[in-house]
């Protein structure tokens, strides 16, 4: 008896497939689950999977995509005609790679190209105003910061696209674990932006995804 049951109507009911939450699956449900897509012929993805874990699932799957950094991994063939100049992907700081990454990958994985602008936190706001222009060509912007979260807030005055805001859990003392930047960017004075949970950089992709798979002439350029 299987100790799964995979949602294989998600991408027609939603626009996008099933994503497996790998942190807190044994090495043999995953297996079980990653055979499941293989057998019907489905690439699969994983998310926040522990290294451990990964190491012994890449002895199966030697030819799969790991990054240790943000814990994704992934099974099978994904388009490579990826739609570009739709998303940027901004941070605050290198220390809030590991949720870059796991926004880029997650949209690379389901067919888009994303931009990475990175290290433009407000403690420097001469760099993040250096790169406005750049900012504006694109479509929606996913912006990622730790400490106490301000980098959304600053960008949503300044550039009208949607919003996404994602607080990381880098930080110490009041901003430990990531509460300091959740509670800014709810409480921001920037009409319009959408928060997601801590470190959850896969939810920001799907949430960017929505946006367009919702107005299709926003894939346009």
């Amino acid at each position: 008896m299987s100790d799964f049951n995979i949602d294989s109507d998600r991408k027609k009911r939603v626009g996008f497939p099933e994503i497996i939450y790998g942190a807190s699956k044994s090495v043999d449900v995953l297996f079980q689950i990653l055979n499941h897509y293989q057998q019907n012929g489905n690439p699969a993805f994983v998310t926040k999977l522990q290294e451990e874990k990964a190491v012994k699932l890449l002895e199966v799957y030697p030819e799969a995509f790991f990054d240790k950094l943000s814990g994704v991994f992934w099974v099978g063939q994904v388009k490579s005609d990826l739609k570009a100049g739709d998303i940027a992907i901004v941070s605050a700081g290198s220390a809030d790679q590991f949720v870059v990454n796991e926004a880029l990958y997650t949209l690379r994985f389901l067919g888009h190209a994303a931009t990475c602008i990175q290290d433009i936190g407000v403690a420097g706001l001469h760099r993040l105003l250096n790169k406005l222009d750049e900012l504006r060509r694109f479509k929606i912007l996913i912006v990622v910061a730790g400490f106490e979260g301000a980098l959304p807030t600053v960008v949503g005055g300044l550039l009208p696209q949607p919003v996404i805001a994602v607080p990381t859990s880098v930080g110490y003392g009041v901003a430990t674990g990531g509460q300091a930047a959740l509670q800014t960017m709810l409480a921001s004075c920037a009409n319009g932006i959408a928060v997601v949970n801590i470190d959850n950089g896969y939810g920001a992709a799907l949430a960017a995804i929505r946006i367009l798979n919702t107005f299709p002439n926003a894939n346009k350029n």
